[in-house]
């Protein structure tokens, strides 16, 4: 899906919304390594919360810890779904 949509959740009872798109979901992959995870989540985050959200996305970080994963892994199941392959031989 290349395309930007709109994702409003609520985490821990605050209202959130995301805006991914294919140059932040790229720079998230090609920033995380082995030993880098969670600063490249935090990076992507901030760079597709809505403006209106920003403080409360980061109080959540700040209470929650780890709560970066969560919170991508739930934004991006939506924007880049898993895809049927079959492999034809």
């Amino acid at each position: 899906m290349s395309k930007s949509k709109k994702i409003t959740m609520t985490v821990a009872g605050v209202s959130l919304s995301f805006e991914p798109n294919k140059t932040a979901y790229n720079g998230l992959i090609n920033e995380m390594t082995m030993t880098n995870k969670v600063a490249p989540m935090v990076t992507y985050l901030g760079r597709i919360v809505d403006a209106e959200c920003k403080e409360a996305l980061n109080k959540l970080l700040d209470d929650y810890p780890g709560c970066e994963m969560q919170i991508v892994e739930k934004v991006n199941e939506i924007y880049s779904p898993k895809l049927e392959i079959e492999v034809k031989n």
